[in-house]
């Protein structure tokens, strides 16, 4: 994958960790950004390490299905890049806020919000390990590929908990309806490459 490829890629599975952390961050008050990097730490090292545990998957069943790899590649990118922007239209993913957390000082974390946390991250976080199994069947470096979507994910998670506050839900939804497309346009890509429609 391109460097381009690369960047559109992580900042597209970035967008529904924004998302969520632009939600937590309108029902929070005083958020510091001690405590915004502490979320965004979760987010980052959940998103990275899921789609190293998707390719190890994809990897070992690659050599099977070589001749269609493409065609999974693009159906599983698609998937969920539709699933995200069904997600962002419906404001789903942008409302969910941890009420319990929200109890909670803002410099302050329970281990109960903790946990929570640490759930919500790996719930947004399905969508890279689907990812990761499509990298196997794409001329992908794996690790430099999940490095990129885990600090771009706690970039976006931090700065979405600190403009929570300011710009509300709706940023949210639609930051990752746009995700939901760039992923759309990069199976695509892939698609029409192996068919011969576009250069490799």
């Amino acid at each position: 994958m391109s460097f381009i490829s690369t960047s559109l890629l992580s900042i597209s599975l970035s967008a529904d960790a924004f998302a969520v952390s632009v939600g937590r961050g309108a029902a929070l008050n005083g958020i510091r950004l001690t405590r915004a990097l502490r979320t965004g730490a979760v987010f980052g090292l959940t998103e990275g390490t899921m789609p190293l545990i998707g390719w190890a998957a994809g990897h070992a069943a690659s050599q099977f299905i070589q001749t269609i790899d493409h065609w999974i590649a693009f159906v599983i990118l698609a998937c969920v890049g539709f699933k995200m922007i069904k997600d962002g239209w419906c404001g789903e993913a942008c409302c969910v806020a941890l009420e319990e957390e929200s109890k909670t000082p803002p410099a302050a974390l329970t281990f109960h919000a903790l946990v929570l946390l640490v759930l919500t991250a790996i719930g947004t976080s399905i969508d890279s390990l689907a990812v990761g199994v499509s990298l196997a069947f794409m001329d992908a470096n794996i690790w430099l590929s999940a490095a990129a979507i885990g600090f771009s994910s706690f970039s976006f998670s931090t700065l979405g908990l600190m403009l929570g506050q300011y710009i509300g839900c709706k940023a949210g939804s639609r930051a990752e309806i746009l995700g939901g497309l760039g992923l759309i346009a990069i199976g695509l890509k892939i698609l029409l490459q192996h068919l011969g429609f576009l250069p490799l």
